[in-house]
């Protein structure tokens, strides 16, 4: 159950990526979960991948391919092939070649994807079954049936899609991610598939999602694990007819603030379906020395149990938020210049609880469905926000019978 009213969007098309979806039974047989994705030959290509050692074997292949101006994208639900080794890589491999078999192109132009159960091999078989109807499905305004394609344990599809112009022509920016656990992007089990028709260099595309990932996908947390899998792909057709993109000019700005824009969203997106997840909160830690101190503070406490927890409980317990900022880490913390706030009421000033400070008060906010929680450290004058949700009787639930 989603936190909050989730509804699809319209997904606008981009001209020159078409998505194919098809069962091919690998998990269950009830709904897609096989995922082709097709640029046109003018597209460029960029992403970023997860910095787990163990990571996946289709993530091994994709960033050697990325290098190969990949044209193809294949993306699989319900098996993670994650901890299976050489023969991990050997069926991830196959799955290229499957792909340049049907599509009538090179292996080196597939990157794969996969996600769902880590350990298990893949079911190499019914994956290249499917594929020609994967394939025969290719059109650009399969979005919608892309999102439903790549879920694991969402409850809901996740999609953004934005239309502006840049010097009186239009840019499309979609974007479709998965993800419920396992969420502690560090670049989460977390995929994102963003396209636009800009034209843009893969230098300059990948520097955009780089910049773009820092500022909304690596500052979001379900229960702080990094996936083996973690993925996020920014492709650009260049079926436009703005001009290239260009570094430092005020198009590109517009450009990468708009790719933020949508990287944000979707990654906003994650934590309202966090499993069992029934709040959001927003921590945010103002006044910090750097971006890197606030970060470290507000993940501190996005990642306690015991303050997750409470917010389930919707338990005004704030001493539970005011351990987690003193075990952040900080060093030389003047603590009676702390303050923490729980929605608008102070809950600490002067190194305990706020003079005054009522109950009832931190009751009422609690109570809400979307929380934030504001800390002023009073040592600089930079800020971070970090998005989480609570930790409920189901997120033990759906991780405990995650494989049955």
């Amino acid at each position: 159950m989603a936190v909050g009213n989730v509804i699809f969007p319209v997904m606008h098309k981009v001209s020159g990526v078409a998505l194919g979806t098809t069962c091919a039974g690998i998990k269950q047989q009830v709904r897609n979960d096989l995922l082709l994705i097709e640029m046109s030959a003018s597209a460029t290509c960029a992403a970023v991948f997860t910095r787990n050692a163990f990571c996946a074997a289709p993530v091994l292949i994709a960033r050697e391919n990325l290098a190969h101006h990949p044209r193809w994208l294949l993306i699989n639900s319900g098996n993670a092939n994650a901890g299976t080794g050489k023969r991990g890589l050997d069926d991830a491999w196959q799955c290229c070649a499957d792909v340049a078999a049907v599509v009538a192109g090179e292996s080196r132009q597939v990157l794969p994807f996969s996600t769902g159960v880590i350990g298990q091999t893949l079911p190499l078989i019914k994956i290249t079954q499917a594929l020609p109807s994967a394939y025969q499905q290719l059109h650009e305004d399969h979005w919608s049936e892309a999102a439903k394609a790549i879920m694991t344990t969402d409850t809901f599809p996740k999609g953004v899609s934005i239309q502006f112009e840049i010097d009186g022509k239009p840019l499309t920016i979609t974007g479709i991610t998965k993800g419920a656990g396992m969420i502690q992007p560090d670049m989460a089990t977390m995929l994102a598939f963003i396209a636009t028709d800009a034209r843009i260099s893969q230098a300059l595309l990948q520097r955009c999602l780089a910049e773009a990932v820092e500022q909304s996908f690596n500052l979001v947390t379900v229960d702080g694990d990094t996936s083996t899998n973690d993925s996020c792909v920014l492709m650009a057709s260049g079926c436009s007819e703005v001009p290239e993109l260009v570094a430092e000019s005020p198009a590109y700005t517009r450009f990468a603030e708009a790719v933020t824009q949508v990287c944000k969203q979707l990654a906003e997106l994650i934590i309202r379906d966090g499993e069992g997840a029934t709040k959001l909160m927003r921590i945010v830690v103002e006044q910090a020395v750097d971006t890197t101190e606030a970060v470290r503070v507000a993940k501190t406490i996005a990642h306690s149990p015991l303050v997750k927890t409470a917010f389930f409980a919707s338990d005004p317990n704030w001493g539970r938020i005011l351990a987690a900022v003193g075990r952040a880490g900080i060093e030389n913390m003047d603590l009676d210049a702390i303050k923490i706030y729980l929605g608008d009421v102070c809950i600490v000033r002067n190194g305990g609880c706020a003079e005054e400070y009522q109950e009832a008060d931190g009751q009422r906010v609690m109570n809400q469905e979307e929380i934030t929680v504001r800390v002023i450290l009073g040592r600089g004058n930079a800020s971070q926000e970090v998005l989480t949700c609570d930790f409920s009787y189901d997120y033990v639930r759906i991780n405990a019978e995650y494989r049955t």
